[in-house]
């Protein structure tokens, strides 16, 4: 099955002229109907990679046997945010529009996520459609009252796997798995591969792909890292001269929500065109921040590290770390959101006495890593492999201090095995 001209044609006017790397792996796996594991970032054209297999799967099973009511869905995407499932289901709706002026058989689609009425979701379904975008929570909740039947469903997508299991939606989606009743055919994407996604693909996928772009939590090389060292009293001013040194749109990101607003207000008093998202805003709020941000009629959001989880935005131009996340995995996921699609980002990230030392040092390696300027203030860092003992709690892994949790030597000889044993029988396909 090849991509169709309408979709080429579609591509070339989002200025996307060739596959990336994810999509020219990842493609082939999911048409031809295997479970998949692809290992990518966020942002390097993941959403095509399991969406137009299902688009196309789809519209051949409508042409043979056309929908009717109450029928469906055959394809199941699940998403860790209602902004991310927003923004799949955009991207699917604007894709079958493109398939149906090919002359493909129309293909509907229903997106489930909380704040939205159910009852319009439950008349929607009624009427038969082909492919559900859908948040754990509210699909959990569907599914429950028989508003979502998965007989039919053949095909499932886990999209930010790691971010799922963060936000703590592990047995919820295990709990989904017990609906199908058929054979599926499972693809699981994931930024990193922490145990927990190791030990959730065995169990749940056959046999599957892995489709590895890069390493597993590694930060991408198409961003260029900044760290500072500013102290608490300077922040502010300091944010309005980083703010400075690329054009918006510009993402600033921190783990607290009152920071979240104070930053806000004290941009917006400064006469720059700003939002800010967090988890305590009404749906309402953070629908009206993500689109006049996404129209581009704000420069900057400020958003918590929670709340941002499964935001995409295109052409982010610069991201800035008001405050260093604690967590490696999550700086990784924040300065991803610039330096996509083969173009340059820039990530600032401000740093003090109150970070902790373990994070540092994990930001140390991984701007060695990446082959970042690493600035002079960590050379004062107590150096676990050559130095004193560093205090903290190191690795959630294997405890080792001073190398990131995706880059533990434990979880990567588990990976190294698991991969082994998925790929060993790949030969005998269903």
């Amino acid at each position: 099955m090849k991509v169709p001209v309408c979709i080429i044609e579609y591509l070339r006017t989002k200025g996307i002229q060739a596959p990336t790397p994810i999509q020219m792996q990842g493609l082939p796996t999911a048409l031809s109907g295997r479970d998949m594991i692809g290992i990518a970032s966020t942002g390097g054209g993941k959403t095509l990679t399991f969406s137009l297999p299902l688009l196309l799967f789809s519209a051949e099973a409508e042409s043979r046997v056309p929908f009717q009511h109450g029928d469906g869905p055959i394809g199941l995407i699940v998403c860790p945010s209602r902004e991310l499932a927003r923004q799949t289901y955009e991207t699917i709706k604007a894709l079958a529009e493109s398939l149906e002026l090919g002359s493909y058989a129309r293909v509907r689609a229903l997106l489930c996520i909380g704040g939205v009425s159910m009852s319009e979701q439950s008349h929607t379904l009624r009427h038969g459609v082909h492919i559900v975008v859908a948040t754990p929570g509210r699909l959990q909740d569907m599914l429950q009252k028989k508003i979502v039947q998965l007989h039919s469903c053949t095909y499932l997508c886990l999209d930010e796997a790691d971010r799922m299991m963060d936000m703590g939606f592990e047995d919820d989606v295990r709990n989904i798995l017990s609906y199908f009743t058929q054979q599926r055919q499972t693809l699981l994407f994931s930024a990193t591969m922490p145990k927990k996604i190791l030990d959730f693909a065995a169990q749940s996928l056959f046999k599957p792909v892995v489709v590895h772009v890069g390493r597993a939590g590694a930060a991408s090389l198409d961003v260029i890292q900044e760290v500072e060292y500013v102290d608490p009293e300077a922040k502010k001013g300091h944010l309005l001269e980083t703010l400075q040194k690329t054009a918006p749109p510009v993402i600033i990101f921190s783990d607290n929500k009152n920071e979240v607003d104070d930053i806000h207000e004290f941009l917006l008093r400064k006469g720059v065109e700003t939002v800010s998202i967090h988890g305590s805003k009404s749906q309402d709020e953070r629908e009206y921040a993500i689109e006049s941000f996404k129209a581009r009629n704000k420069d900057v959001m400020v958003a918590s590290g929670v709340a941002s989880k499964g935001l995409d935005f295109h052409n982010i131009r610069h991201v800035i770390n008001y405050t260093m996340p604690k967590d490696i995995e999550d700086y990784v996921h924040q300065i991803g959101r610039t330096g996509r699609s083969g173009r340059i980002g820039l990530a600032s990230t401000f740093v003090n006495a109150s970070t902790p030392q373990t994070t540092l040092l994990d930001l140390k390696y991984l701007l060695m890593e990446a082959k970042q300027r690493v600035p002079s203030f960590f050379a004062s860092l107590d150096d676990p492999h050559g130095g004193p003992a560093v205090t903290g709690t190191g690795c959630a892994v294997c405890g080792g201090l001073g190398h990131i949790v995706a880059h533990c030597p434990k979880l990567e000889e588990q990976q190294r095995r698991l991969t082994a044993n998925m790929t060993r029988g790949e030969q005998s396909g269903y």
